[in-house]
């Protein structure tokens, strides 16, 4: 199983941040080492000071998948869930300052909190679901999948492209304005069309 992670797919985010906004995808990856399931608790690394919350809409592939084409892609992923980015900004803006990649500040452990998975059938229009993110009781992110830069199909066919897709592949699609500093103690509640997907602690 992999995780591959969308960059600046919603523009205001992409402008918070200061990175311009991009015209095709922006795709990195996370290793399984980086799954945190069953709302257990984000234990802190000690090499970041900097540690930013970024709440997604999660894909799961349900199906093998190489050169998708955009009006197949929907039929690639059944079921969707809330997930973090956990970013070391810290360490990101330093790579980002001299060009490098981004992995250590994006694929460390337990990075990547993933909730349970809900069928996409379930929902009305995926292209209309309200999500959030509360930090310690106060929303920070909200956002609309209406927004994405790039729908889920052309994401699964522009990955496809260059990368095979498996049953059990992970796809953060991106994360809204309002990303910020988490710290010891903090508790992280993730919200999809109302209903709680994600609570958990920072330790």
């Amino acid at each position: 199983m992999k995780i591959i992670a969308i960059g600046r797919n919603y523009a205001e985010h992409a402008k918070e941040l200061n990175n311009p906004v991009p015209t095709t995808p922006v795709i990195f990856m996370k290793p399984d080492t980086a799954l945190l399931k069953d709302n257990k608790p984000f234990y802190h690394p000690d090499f970041s000071q900097d540690i930013h919350h970024e709440i997604e809409i999660v894909l799961k592939i349900s199906k093998e998948g190489k050169y998708v084409s955009e009006k197949f892609a929907a039929s690639y992923f059944e079921e969707i869930a809330l997930g973090v980015d956990f970013t070391a900004r810290d360490i990101q803006s330093k790579h980002k300052e001299k060009g490098l990649p981004w992995e250590l500040a994006k694929a460390f452990d337990h990075s990547a909190p993933v909730s349970n998975f809900l069928p996409k059938a379930k929902f009305a229009d995926i292209y209309n679901l309200n999500f959030k993110l509360d930090l310690n009781g106060e929303t920070r992110q909200q956002g609309n999948t209406q927004n994405l830069l790039f729908s889920f199909e052309r994401i699964i066919a522009f990955v496809s492209q260059y990368t095979t897709l498996k049953k059990g592949d992970l796809i953060f699609t991106g994360t809204p304005e309002g990303v910020g500093k988490v710290q010891v103690g903090d508790r992280l509640e993730g919200f999809l069309e109302g209903e709680k997907l994600l609570d958990f602690y920072v330790k």
